[in-house]
């Protein structure tokens, strides 16, 4: 039975996606509520079709957790198709974004609200930077170089997008053109609409359960062709500096 949705919406929608999660879900899940306890916020964990018990884990956790929605995707579509359904489904007009694996803090999450609802209109965005990344060399390296070239090639500002953590405003999410991974350009398609962002340092942690979704071949792949598209996307933007009604 669906619920029946709160008379006052929510100021925040922090979206979680998960695959494959059992172990980390429930305590990251009783992490976030204890992170934005006393704000008006919800929670929306997408299960993208995991082969575990995650489903079932969160479920029995929405007893506990009243702010908890778990969302679930018939068959596997990825990260970025998760977010998506998280953020369709909120309620808040500001997204909160976490990695599903237990290695972002949800303690930061609160600081980059506050820093994006401190900020001009404009400012559409605000992503976290990890810092001492808890992750291998060889993904450190690969994370570092993917980075820099990235950073160089889109004029982005942006020294970390890997990072899972950020707060950006729903609106201006939907605005963007939707495509597989597109949670690591958010920062350059944010501008390219002309929008501002802005970035602050974050907590990041070992991964305590379960093991990564990604290779580093499998991202340097995906990373190419992504990359090539939203060169092609900045190319063809056309930003009218603001539209007025007369």
């Amino acid at each position: 039975m669906a619920r029946t949705p709160a008379a006052s919406p929510p100021e925040v929608s922090v979206v979680v996606p998960v695959f494959d999660e059992e172990g980390a879900a429930p305590a990251l899940a009783r992490e976030i509520a204890a992170a934005f306890k006393g704000r008006n916020y919800e929670m929306i964990f997408v299960d993208d079709a995991s082969r575990d018990g995650t489903r079932e884990a969160l479920k029995v956790l929405s007893g506990e957790i009243p702010q908890l929605r778990v969302l679930s995707h018939a068959k596997n579509s990825g990260q970025s198709r998760a977010i998506r359904s998280g953020i369709l489904a909120a309620r808040g007009a500001v997204i909160v974004t976490l990695d599903g694996d237990g290695q972002n803090d949800p303690a930061d999450g609160p600081g980059l609200v506050d820093a994006l609802s401190a900020g001009p209109p404009e400012l559409a965005l605000v992503g976290g930077e990890r810092v001492k990344r808890q992750d291998s060399a060889a993904k450190k390296v690969a994370s570092r170089i993917g980075n820099g070239v990235r950073k160089r090639l889109l004029n982005d500002t942006a020294n970390d997008t890997g990072c899972g953590l950020k707060a950006f405003r729903r609106e201006a999410f939907l605005r963007l053109p939707y495509f597989d991974h597109i949670h690591r350009y958010l920062p350059a398609l944010m501008q390219r609409e002309g929008y501002q962002t802005a970035f602050r340092p974050v907590n990041h942690r070992h991964r305590q359960t379960g093991a990564s979704k990604y290779t580093n071949l499998g991202r340097l792949w995906a990373s190419l062709s992504d990359l090539f598209g939203v060169i092609w996307l900045q190319s063809r933007a056309r930003n009218p500096g603001g539209v007025d009604e007369i």
